[in-house]
């Protein structure tokens, strides 16, 4: 039985990614850069996963690590000529990493409502240092910088297009993705789902539970700020508005909607939340706020669907 569902599993990845695949060469360009962008947020709600669905944590500061990921990539753009994709990344994700550090070190000796309101206030803190430090940050007007190419060194080396970003962010997101399951499924992910369910216990049987949360919240922010740096490169700006803490609490809704503790739930979550903006605000314009409706179906979520849409989908498969 076990077999079987693993096989039925792989075989349903292999058909979404296919089909993820051969997406930018049917859709319209709007709809290509859409998805392209999907992607991305998708891979911020599931590295808030790691924290949320599978150590209990709920963290409103991953709007830093994103933030900090853009401002990251966007300097490796203004200072190296010619822009280097590879540079930027590692620039992005060295940020990310420090900050996470930073954060970790500080937020996790809290737990429950404390750690969030912790996070959310250190992601204030780095919001007002980049709107106000104007020479380095831009400010409120932010960073623009020209797109690097999409290259392999030494052999290969081209412009990006729509498809050839669309192809790339897939990329990353899948190896990501993969990434993540192996680590929720090792030793590491188990410690850290038995910190959720009953952390005093843990910590008794002699898991030095503090460790345990700082590598989950470092873990977090470094594909927080993976995803920071893929949006930098889509867009070609980094804005102080994403490192604002408002991003943070879309990705807990990405998690909610989508399904927390599966990974996948908060991609799909982040899907159907930003589908439904879209639909929502060319339906309304700007005669009518399009969030109130948006606001009404989140909460009927909440109560009719508490287990998120991708909990919604196995359910109704089973029966």
């Amino acid at each position: 039985m076990i077999k079987h569902s693993n096989k039925t599993y792989w075989i349903g990845f292999c058909v979404v990614l296919a089909l993820l695949i051969v997406a930018p060469l049917v859709l319209p360009e709007f709809w290509r850069r859409f998805l392209t962008e999907i992607l991305i947020w998708g891979l911020l709600a599931m590295s808030s996963d790691i924290l949320i669905g599978y150590t209990g944590m709920i963290s409103f500061g991953h709007s830093a690590f994103f933030g900090l990921g853009m401002y990251g990539a966007a300097a490796a753009l203004l200072l190296v000529s010619p822009p280097n994709m590879w540079i930027a990344i590692g620039f992005g994700l060295v940020a990310a990493a420090i900050v996470s550090l930073f954060v970790a070190y500080f937020s996790t000796r809290l737990r429950d409502i404390y750690f969030a309101i912790t996070t959310l206030i250190f992601s204030q803190i780095f919001y007002v240092i980049i709107f106000t430090w104007t020479e380095v940050t831009g400010g409120e007007n932010g960073l623009a910088f020209s797109r690097p190419q999409l290259s392999i060194p030494g052999i290969y080396s081209t412009p990006f297009t729509t498809e050839t970003l669309h192809w790339f962010v897939l990329a990353v997101v899948t190896a990501s993705y993969l990434i993540l399951r192996r680590v929720t499924q090792s030793p590491f992910g188990m410690v850290l789902q038995s910190i959720r369910e009953n952390e005093p216990r843990t910590r008794a049987i002699g898991y030095p539970v503090e460790r345990y949360k700082i590598v989950a919240v470092m873990l977090s922010g470094l594909f927080a700020g993976l995803a920071g740096v893929l949006y930098a490169i889509q867009n070609k700006f980094a804005a102080p508005d994403f490192v604002y803490f408002l991003i943070s609490g879309e990705t807990v809704i990405f998690n909610v909607m989508g399904g927390i503790g599966t990974l996948v739930g908060p991609i799909v979550g982040a899907g159907f939340f930003l589908m439904l903006r879209e639909l929502l605000s060319r339906m309304f314009g700007d005669q009518f706020p399009y969030l109130i409706p948006l606001g009404f179906i989140f909460i009927a979520m909440i109560i009719f669907l508490p287990q998120g849409l991708l909990g919604f989908a196995r359910r109704w498969l089973n029966r």
